[in-house]
């Protein structure tokens, strides 16, 4: 018998001869969630991950993508995204794009983080990637407080791509260096309800 069969044996023996009791985990945690503005909290840490945040009314959302762009040309729309901008669909050559302008199947506010399952309107995974700019539009309805929810909400089966700010990585020196596995400016637009 090799040690791991061996220890593994003995975790086996002091669980079976256990109280139960004693095993149960609370779950407490899942009920708790942020509080209050949730939309500010969301913006205050997506903004500490060095991404920009903007809010709009339906009505302003194109010129506000349009003003996140910037000087961005060549840019992708996945389908299914809710307005008409100029943009392609798809493409093979991704690293020839400047932008990319997706949906996300929700946002997390006490992270910052928005969460992609690649539904109508966000893609395939390499299109949030590859360009240098990711610009993601979220409605207010779609900011959940914790993490706990945001897991509650979201389909097991999908694909899934969780962005906390544009893509980044420091150095043994901890020179912070963006852009490296993925977009080097990420804009966070979130679309008022009312």
């Amino acid at each position: 018998m090799s040690a791991r069969d061996e220890i593994l044996s003995a975790v086996r023996v002091a669980l079976r001869d256990a109280d139960r009791s004693e095993l149960d985990v609370p779950r407490d945690y899942r009920s708790a969630h942020a509080s209050g503005d949730i939309v500010a909290l969301f913006e205050e840490r997506v903004v500490d991950y060095r991404a920009s945040f903007a809010r709009c009314t339906p009505d302003d959302l194109v010129s506000t993508i349009r003003a996140a762009l910037g000087s961005a040309s060549k840019i992708l729309v996945p389908q299914g995204f809710p307005v008409e901008l100029d943009g392609v669909p798809d493409a093979d050559d991704l690293d020839s794009y400047d932008a990319v302008v997706t949906t996300a199947a929700l946002g997390i506010a006490t992270t910052g983080t928005i969460v992609l399952d690649h539904g109508p309107g966000q893609g395939r995974r390499a299109l949030s990637l590859v360009p240098d700019v990711h610009v993601c539009v979220l409605w207010e309805n779609q900011i959940v407080g914790g993490v706990a929810q945001a897991v509650a909400r979201l389909d097991p089966a999908r694909p899934q791509t969780w962005i906390s700010g544009p893509s980044a990585t420091s150095d043994i020196e901890l020179n912070r260096v963006e852009g490296v596995h993925g977009p080097r400016k990420l804009h966070v637009i979130v679309v008022n309800e009312g």
